[in-house]
């Protein structure tokens, strides 16, 4: 068959048929718009999760240790099993009343900080990491603990600007330990 001077159109099976189905879908669809809806893409316990991995250690860097107070253990032991069974409530009301103990343990700040972010209360977590954070020794991973729960909890307010400015804090809380000789 002589060419009429336009290539014909041929089969090439069924990856054909998918990508002529993305096409068309594709054809009518219009990039989504962001919104302070589209900030938040993270579930509270999802959230939680980011903050607790950002402290995870490693073995080069210095890690201070805030001492605990005694009086507030058994309440934090107790807060910890109400957050494994979901009641945050409960977990708050504990927490809140060891701070009533140690008003300044940035650890036990930081704890109440990360319930409050569990419990979708945004605001709340943030004041209480920031002033964990303010009473802390501002390097290793509760320091990052503390820059992760305000950068998710801006997040879940919205707020992309401070959450991005948090963000950006996280790595400065990282300091290597002095070399041994």
């Amino acid at each position: 068959m002589p060419s009429s001077g336009r290539t014909a159109w041929r089969w090439r099976g069924p990856g054909t048929c998918v990508l002529l189905a993305v096409a068309a879908g594709c054809a009518g669809t219009q990039p989504a718009t962001p919104g302070p809806a589209a900030v938040a893409v993270a579930s509270p316990a999802e959230m939680h999760a980011i903050v607790l991995s950002a402290g995870e250690a490693t073995d080069t860097e210095l890690a201070v240790r805030p001492l605990r107070d005694p009086a507030t253990a058994d309440l934090r032991d107790q807060a910890a099993a109400q957050v494994r069974r979901g009641a945050l409530a409960d977990a708050a009301a504990l927490l809140d009343q060891a701070l009533g103990v140690a008003p300044g343990d940035p650890a036990l700040l930081q704890e109440r900080a990360e319930v409050a972010l569990l419990a979708g209360d945004f605001a709340r977590a943030a004041a209480l990491a920031h002033r964990a954070y303010e009473l802390g020794s501002r390097v290793g991973p509760l320091c990052r603990r503390h820059w992760a729960a305000i950068w998710q909890a801006r997040l879940g307010e919205g707020d992309r600007e401070a959450a991005d400015a948090a963000r950006a804090n996280i790595e400065g809380c990282r300091l290597d330990r002095p070399a041994r000789y």
